[in-house]
């Protein structure tokens, strides 16, 4: 054997380094090739190097480490942000937010965009309406647009990252030929990530279907979702409002809203909406204040109760009144028939609210 240098393996960043340290420990030189020098975190596919004729040994060793991270329970395989877009002048708050929450969470992310490609076009001159199916050129056209916008928004978000306004994490684009209400909670539910991040508007603002496809996400998902209103003035996260039914999942919901948005130190207002002045009320509304103070001493915490839990009306009066920047909840996810002919408060909410939304499904 020479002592050329020759490829071991070709993992990511981490792993590599983690391989590197390793064989360096037993004293076999290695090296690190294909590195990305400006952003390593960033960096796949490197490549650790080895002379050639420590290949064998070098080979043993790896084998046997691997072996020992993969079956280590305490390695929790990579989180992953999901940040849908449709490229509207409000992507530049999805993608501060989406990126910001996934660095507190340690978490790549995964950018989602749909395009749609219709069945025909319709075209009308003098009141006559002509239909054309989509040909070759027009499917050219529009795959073509979207991957220069994916091309725009990789450009951006790399400016963004390079001048340090977002974290630099890894993160990777998936363009999907569909319309967003089925590609985003089809790619939810096979992809499962670990949180959605996404605008309740697209392009035009004043179109409710627009804004039900987030309502559609968190009415279907089994994933947490936070849901940011094109007009929402809010850049910290200093008042979150719980809205609650004391049901014993709500404290776990609850719990996992604190994990994401702890880091914030925000304050926190526990919201009953009741119809009815029941004392009651007001004896478990204090329970839950006083179990989260016990648990998080350092966060300060109210207690309110408004009418009607249909009323989104009510509760953005609530939210206004209180400055509150995240309203947060408990939800269930709901059949298509119910969802069709009964909207629930979460569709309710993404229409008629200007504060961001973190729905979870407990």
């Amino acid at each position: 054997m020479t002592d050329k240098l020759v490829t071991l393996a070709i993992r990511t960043y981490h792993r590599a380094q983690k391989i590197k340290a390793v064989l360096t420990n037993n004293g076999i030189p290695t090296e690190i090739h294909n590195l990305n020098q400006e952003n390593p975190e960033l960096a796949v596919g490197v490549r650790v190097r080895i002379k050639e004729s420590d290949l064998p040994r070098a080979l043993k060793i790896v084998e046997s480490v691997e072996k020992e991270w993969e079956s280590d329970t305490t390695e929790k395989p990579q989180k992953t942000v999901l940040i849908p877009v449709d490229l509207a002048d409000m992507v530049d708050k999805t993608i501060d937010y989406g990126f910001q929450l996934a660095s507190d969470i340690g978490a790549s992310v995964d950018i989602l965009y749909a395009y749609h490609i219709p069945a025909y076009t319709i075209t009308s001159n003098n009141d006559l309406n002509t239909y054309s199916i989509t040909d070759n050129e027009m499917l050219r056209r529009i795959v073509n647009r979207a991957n220069a916008d994916i091309d725009n928004l990789k450009n951006l978000i790399q400016r963004k990252i390079d001048s340090n306004e977002i974290p630099a994490i890894s993160f990777e684009f998936i363009l999907k030929q569909g319309v967003p209400d089925e590609i985003i909670p089809d790619y939810v539910k096979k992809s499962k990530p670990d949180l959605i991040v996404m605008g309740t508007r697209g392009r035009r603002p004043n179109n409710e279907l627009i804004g039900s496809v987030a309502a559609e996400v968190i009415e279907t998902s089994s994933t947490p979702v936070m849901a940011i209103p094109a007009i929402s003035t809010s850049t910290e996260l200093k008042r979150i409002a719980f809205l609650t039914n004391f049901d014993q999942k709500d404290l776990i919901a609850i719990d996992k809203a604190i994990e994401l948005f702890g880091k914030h130190n925000p304050e926190l207002f526990f919201v009953h909406a009741s119809d009815k002045n029941n004392a009651w009320n007001e004896v478990m509304l204090e329970g839950i204040k006083s179990y989260f103070k016990n648990h998080y001493p350092g966060i300060n915490t109210n207690y309110s109760i408004i009418a009607s839990n249909d009323s989104p009306e009510t509760i953005e009066d609530f939210l206004q009144a209180n400055k509150i920047d995240l309203l947060a909840f408990n939800t269930r996810k709901r059949l298509f028939l119910s969802r069709l002919f009964n909207p629930g408060l979460a569709y309710k909410l993404v229409l008629n609210t200007n504060t961001m939304l973190f729905a979870t499904h407990i």
